[in-house]
């Protein structure tokens, strides 16, 4: 170690002069490629000699075989390895040639793109959208889309599988490090001169004979035009009515006529329509009349209705609040079958949209109507319990489709509401009488404590000031619960309204059968409401008493009337 420390020495100054020297060639720096030459090779590692490193790193031959390079791997060889670390928490140096490797072949691949040259590559496998294709030259992967495979569509593309060949980059994500390839492009190239040829010979409005159909997308369908040219028919084109996709109306190999309605020598696209080669429907639709109904056959059927077809090419939408009277979510995939011939009314015409709109339950007896007609208001009849919630019963008339509802109100005159409604359960039979009907509105309200006798009856001859008799049913600390002769109803004496004189208000005064005179305090027919009171009696007698007899002071007025205050006086005076 002393040589070293000695730079005076002519040896250090040598070694000095040779290690500067030494390191000045050799640029060692992470995060670049360099080339190690393998120097000693075991079952599962390869360590590599690195000018300048003072370790050898050292590589799993797992990666070396995943990427190609098994025939490498043997003394002597040099690889080319990506330094991560020169020197990690083990001291160890950290390389790696897989990513290398993708390195490279990514450079390749940009300066590929940038000088506008295809590649070479090969179908490897299928994934959702298209393909992955592996570079050749050095293994990386690019993305085939479905679109780009042929010029032509294609079911099925296992013969293009692991064959080399010829794509162009159409698309470098440098950032993410993904490319994008075309196939369709290479095989573009070599037809579009004799594409353009084509194209030459058509011109708008020419008549395309016995194209044949060979293929769908979501906007349209394509046609080959005599084997030498594929042309596309716009979904707006296939047909007057309405159409989601291609194959509701054609089938593939299907010949058709077509009528040339575009020609771009530019994009080298030419575009058809099979409609316009028939009239438009539409133009005679000043023959079909409103309120007026006519057969249509079922096209299409939806989540939301369906759509009919007057006549050829003439398409109509029935939607599902037209389909039925009493139901509310109609379905019309359980109601029709495609195809099916149904009658329909048409309720609306729009020339400027090029819409029709049609109604099925106009064509069909409104039930409503029937109701009304054989259970007019007032009409009493037996019903059938079908559900209920929380407020009401919805009960069925006989064979009527129709749901009356029931109220929990309209149940009893006697106990609460919601409690007589927990007593029915769907399929009993409740006797009911019609309140109302709103055939507009589809609405129809029934009742059943109307079918009974109204114990209020009792009343419907009484007025305010009228004494009646009564008898105590019970007491309590509130009051008196009473009841009228030939009355089912209960009625509540507040314990304020028994007595003027407080001490005398006691409900405990009465143990229960007792029979006693009250007076109606107040009284409402309308509201089915009454208000009993014994102090209202005494309070009434009271007044006419005093009415008859003077007033409550007039005994003041007699000879002595003072005289037991003037002897109280005289004591308190002697005292």
């Amino acid at each position: 170690m002393e040589i070293y420390k000695d730079l005076s020495n002519p040896k250090s100054q040598e070694f000095e002069k040779l290690l500067n020297s030494q390191l000045s060639k050799i640029q060692i720096e992470e995060g670049k490629i360099i080339e190690g030459k393998i120097n000693k090779v075991t079952e599962k590692f390869v360590f590599l000699f690195v000018e300048g490193l003072k370790s050898e790193p050292v590589i799993d031959i797992n990666e070396l075989k995943s990427i190609g390079l098994a025939d490498k791997i043997k003394i002597g060889e040099k690889i080319s390895v990506l330094l991560e670390k020169i020197e990690d928490k083990h001291g160890e140096v950290l390389v790696s040639a897989s990513k290398a490797q993708k390195i490279k072949g990514w450079d390749k691949l940009v300066a590929a793109y940038e000088a506008n040259e295809p590649v070479m590559g090969k179908i490897i496998s299928k994934c959702k959208g298209g393909a992955i294709v592996e570079h050749i030259d050095t293994g990386s992967l690019m993305f085939l889309p479905g679109s780009q495979i042929s010029d032509k569509p294609l079911k099925d593309i296992n013969h293009l599988m692991n064959e080399p060949q010829k794509f162009a980059l159409i698309k470098l994500d440098k950032i993410r490090g993904n490319a994008c390839v075309s196939r369709r492009e290479i095989i573009s190239s070599f037809k579009k001169e004799d594409k353009a040829k084509v194209i030459e010979r058509f011109k708008e409005g020419d008549l395309i004979k016995n194209a044949e159909c060979k293929g769908f997308s979501s906007f349209g369908a394509f046609f080959n035009v005599n084997g030498e040219l594929d042309v596309l028919v716009h979904l707006q084109e296939l047909s007057y009515s309405r159409v989601d996709h291609p194959d509701q109306i054609l089938e593939i190999g299907q010949k058709s006529d077509l009528k040339v309605i575009s020609v771009d020598k530019d994009k080298l696209q030419v575009g058809c329509s099979i409609k316009q080669l028939s009239p438009d429907p539409f133009e005679h639709i000043d023959n079909y009349e409103l309120n007026k109904t006519y057969t249509a056959k079922i096209m299409k059927i939806t989540d939301f209705g369906a759509f009919a077809e007057l006549e050829p090419g003439l398409t109509t939408l029935l939607h599902s609040s037209e389909l039925s009277w009493t139901k509310k979510n109609a379905s019309a995939k359980k109601m029709f079958k495609l195809h099916q011939e149904i009658p329909v009314m048409i309720q609306e015409i729009d020339k400027e949209k090029r819409r029709i709109a049609v109604s099925y339950r106009l064509t069909q007896e409104n039930p409503f109507e029937t109701f009304s007609t054989r259970f007019p208001v007032g009409s009493e009849t037996e019903a059938e319990v079908v559900s209920k919630n929380e407020y009401a019963l919805f009960v069925k008339i006989e064979d009527l489709e129709i749901e009356a509802f029931l109220h929990c109100n309209d149940l009893t005159f006697l106990n609460n509401g919601e409690e007589e409604l927990n007593k029915y359960k769907k399929g009993d039979k409740i006797k009911i009488k019609v309140l109302e009907i709103k055939p507009s509105e589809q609405k129809v309200r029934v009742g059943h404590r109307q079918t009974q006798k109204d114990p209020f009856d009792f009343f419907k001859d009484k007025k305010q000031g009228d004494t009646i008799t009564v008898k105590v049913i019970n007491t309590d600390n509130k009051g008196l619960t009473v009841r009228p002769p030939n009355c089912e109803m209960d009625f509540q004496i507040k314990k304020s309204e028994i007595a003027i004189n407080s001490a005398d208000a006691r409900p405990s005064r009465w143990t229960g059968n007792e029979s006693l005179d009250v007076g109606i305090k107040e009284i409402s027919h309308d509201k089915r409401k009454v208000v009993l009171s014994i102090k209202y009696l005494e309070e009434r007698d009271r007044d006419m008493a005093l009415k008859t007899y003077g007033s409550e002071a007039s005994g003041k007025n007699l000879p002595f009337s003072s005289l037991s205050e003037d002897l109280k006086k005289k004591d308190e005076d002697k005292e």
